[in-house]
């Protein structure tokens, strides 16, 4: 949807708030775009900033060591799971880094959409594909992106009652591989 901008960022600016399992990017005319996601559950989620510095249309996804000694049964995937609609990064990929170094965290698609709203990943930020495929469209190059918590209850987030909103006319994804 097309919201008022809650953020007070610059445009360009991706913010995520953590308390309302939203994502904002920031637009000209005092305007945002906002997604509805899934963030980490408990003991994986995280604040702070970070830039997108890569992106990958149908990313390969590698379980880091961690979660296979959580998750042995991912232990098949350690040279990566190859993409497709059952991979858990989905159709795209925005990948984070802090002071020039990969956080590991990444915006991403994901075959879980019933896990949007919630605190389900393991710190990434997931999309319903067709969010993440428009999101990806937009973010051409570095973005600046602030995971906040809260941001309702610091008062950047005005009263339900006065915001506007309209739908955004993303179209039926016309990426011939995600309609395999």
């Amino acid at each position: 949807q097309i919201v008022t901008d809650p953020t007070g960022e610059k445009p360009g600016t991706i913010v995520v708030d953590t308390s309302e399992h939203f994502l904002y990017l920031v637009r000209d005319g005092g305007t945002a775009i906002r997604y509805g996601v899934s963030l980490g559950k408990a003991g994986f989620g995280w604040t702070g900033s970070a830039v997108v510095q890569a992106r990958k249309k149908w990313p390969v996804w590698t379980p880091p060591p961690e979660m296979i000694q959580r998750r042995p049964e991912l232990a098949k995937y350690k040279d990566g799971m190859p993409p497709g609609p059952q991979s858990p990064l989905g159709a795209r990929a925005l990948y984070l880094f802090r002071d020039g170094k990969d956080t590991m965290y990444r915006l991403h698609g994901t075959p879980e959409w019933d896990s949007i709203g919630k605190n389900a990943s393991s710190g990434c930020v997931r999309f319903m594909n067709q969010d993440i495929i428009d999101l990806y469209s937009r973010v051409n190059g570095p973005a600046q992106v602030f995971v906040r918590p809260n941001l309702s209850a610091a008062g950047k987030i005005m009263a339900v009652s006065s915001r506007t909103a309209e739908p955004i006319d993303a179209g039926v994804p016309r990426d011939a591989e995600m309609l395999q």
